[in-house]
């Protein structure tokens, strides 16, 4: 991955400082991207404007973004033209005149060429994932991939809204995050204009085009109030396993609801893909990405990860566990609430996770490099750090937990000390044992802790 490239100046704020990925800028905080796209299938090639609107936390000489590959044309900052600068991954914008500490201003860059897709350490990839000669596209961008299609400040710290508008051949669909605004027929092409009203990490905004059937319905809330909005779309070789998953949707949110709280966003959905579109299932904002029609389970875990991970998001990859912890551990609730041959008790999760060596590599707290953040200690041993802690706090205190986490940091961000901070306060007489008793062994501690 690209280091992150200073900017000139007087002063200097810390880099992102993600010892994993250390792509994106302390040097401002974008609020909003407007990305205005077309792509051509027969050639791959996407043109973009993208216009950035954010806040300087100091006076910016120079304004760094990230941006894997693709050809800039030209950009500007608060309408007067910025000279450019390349470097690896990173994308510099030299403005004439330097916006001052705690202002506004609005960058625009022109650029085009045809996206890359980008192995990570651990060898999966994401980013501009295209097949079957251009006309399928799947954009995943955990943890870097959205700099392979818009230039942004890459790092899950900095969250924004946006407005995607993109221009497709007709018989195309193209589906993103947030809420379909508008649909226009013109000239044998169709431009989808998608709207996200909630802070969103860029490594959660997606585009995935093709030849997708749509559904969109509306959800009664587990506790009364608006419907919720539910966008689905699902390839047509996704089959009765696609339908499966479709009617399995309203069941799995309202448990969720009244399992972790009401739901953080105004529309839910899913976008189901074919087998091999990636190699992974992703929580993108709103509709998770399934490659295929996955087991419900693989939805459950998903949709779990738009309180945890999506809603409140890690500070930076370090925090991983606070993501997929959460949302393994919610699965594992999930599975214990089913009946007949369906139901997996919470003990036998438990037990299965404990016996299985993979997940006492390191400690979920402590992945030791970037090939290391999805690996299972993250996983299981995240999801049994919860269950130590509702051992000991109780399930009064663990439930308020549950619930009041992502309620607490909002369309925000977190780091694991937060949370843990978080927990102490929330149980009581209970949480002087926090440390002691979960935390070193189960959260930060190496080896396998003893039952």
């Amino acid at each position: 991955m690209a280091a992150c490239s200073g900017s000139s100046g007087i002063g200097r704020l810390p880099g992102a400082d993600d010892p994993y990925f250390p792509v994106g800028s302390r040097d401002y905080d974008a609020t909003h991207y407007a990305l205005t796209l077309s792509y051509a299938p027969s050639t791959g090639r996407l043109t973009g404007t993208a216009e950035i609107t954010a806040r300087a936390n100091r006076r910016l000489g120079s304004l760094s973004l990230d941006l894997d590959g693709m050809n800039v044309s030209s950009a500007s900052v608060d309408g007067d033209p910025a000279a450019v600068t390349r470097s690896a991954a990173k994308l510099t914008l030299h403005p004439r005149h330097a916006p001052a500490p705690g202002r506004s201003f609005r960058a625009v860059v022109h650029y085009a060429g045809v996206p890359r897709r980008i192995t990570d350490p651990d060898g999966s990839q994401e980013g501009w994932l295209a097949s079957d000669g251009g006309r399928r596209v799947a954009a995943l961008g955990e943890p870097t991939g959205a700099m392979a299609w818009f230039p942004s400040d890459d790092r899950p710290g900095d969250k924004a809204t946006y407005d995607v508008s993109v221009s497709v051949p007709e018989g195309l669909t193209a589906v993103s995050n947030g809420e379909l605004r508008a649909t226009r027929r013109n000239a044998g092409r169709t431009t989808y204009t998608w709207h996200t009203g909630y802070p969103m990490a860029t490594y959660l905004a997606t585009l995935v085009i093709g030849p997708y059937a749509t559904h969109r319905t509306r959800l009664a809330r587990a506790g009364g109030g608006p419907a919720l909005t539910a966008f689905t779309a699902t390839d047509p070789r996704a089959g009765a396993g696609g339908k499966r998953l479709l009617d399995a949707l309203p069941g799995i949110v309202a448990w969720e609801e009244k399992t972790f709280g009401p739901y953080p966003f105004s529309s839910t959905g899913v976008i189901i893909g074919r087998t091999g579109d990636s190699g992974y299932a992703l929580e993108t904002q709103n509709r998770p990405f399934l490659p295929g029609p996955e087991g419900t389970a693989t939805l459950v875990h998903e949709m779990a990860h738009q309180w945890y991970g999506d809603c409140v998001t890690p500070a930076s990859w370090r925090d991983m566990w606070l993501n997929e912890g959460f949302a393994t551990y919610g699965t594992w609730l999930w599975l214990d609430s089913r009946t007949g041959k369906d139901r997996v008790p919470l003990a036998r999760s438990f037990a299965d996770a404990y016996a299985s060596a993979a997940n006492w590599a390191f400690p979920p707290a402590k992945p030791p490099t970037a090939a290391d953040i999805s690996r299972p200690p993250v996983y299981g041993r995240g999801a049994m750090v919860l269950q130590r802690l509702r051992e000991v706090v109780g399930d009064a205190a663990f439930f308020r937990i549950l619930r009041g986490w992502p309620r607490a940091h909002r369309y925000g961000n977190a780091t694991t000390a937060d949370f843990t901070a978080y927990a102490q306060k929330q149980a009581g007489a209970a949480g002087k044992r926090l440390a002691a008793e979960v935390w070193q062994p189960w959260l930060y501690g190496q080896g396998k802790p003893e039952l």
